[in-house]
Order: C-alpha cells, then structure tokens, then sequence
C-alpha cells in the first residue's frame, strides 16, 4: 500500500461506506498493516487492518482474525505512539 494514503473508504457489514482516516502504515514480519480511525466521530477507538492481495493482485484490507498477530501488530503501534509522544 501506498505510504502517502491519507483516506479510505470501507463497506461495514451493512454494506455502507464508512470514511476512514489512516494513521500509520507497519510493515511487520514481511506483512503489511494500517491502522485506521472513522472519520464520522462515532468511535475513537483506531482499528487495525492487514494487507493483502487477491487473487487478481489487487490490494484488499482485511480484518486480522488470528490474535497472536493482532497482539504483535498492537504492539507494534503502541510502540510507535509512545516514542512519537517523547520526542
């Protein structure tokens, strides 16, 4: 995924468009996620998702189910956020 993506929009589970602004780009393990926030303000809560490639090799955002890799990539941005708070 491009490092300069500022906005995405998703389809929720109603199928409507949700805006969503990315935070970050992590690159872990040879894997790439973002994390992103709504911009509609109902949550504040950022939301981590995987990239990856379909079978078209187009990029798709998918939700990380396996929750050793969700523990590694929230870590991974809590370390982040909290040396971009010290400096």
């Amino acid at each position: 995924m491009e490092n300069n993506v500022e906005k995405i929009v998703l389809k929720d589970e109603k199928g409507e468009n949700i805006e969503f602004e990315v935070i970050t780009k992590l690159d872990i393990e040879e894997e790439e996620y973002v994390i992103v926030v709504p911009t509609n303000g109902e949550e504040d809560e950022a939301v981590a998702l995987k990239v990856q490639k379909n079978a078209d090799g187009e990029e798709v955002l998918v939700t990380i189910e396996d929750e050793e890799e969700f523990n590694r990539v929230s870590e991974a941005y809590e370390l982040l956020f909290s040396n971009e708070k010290m400096n």
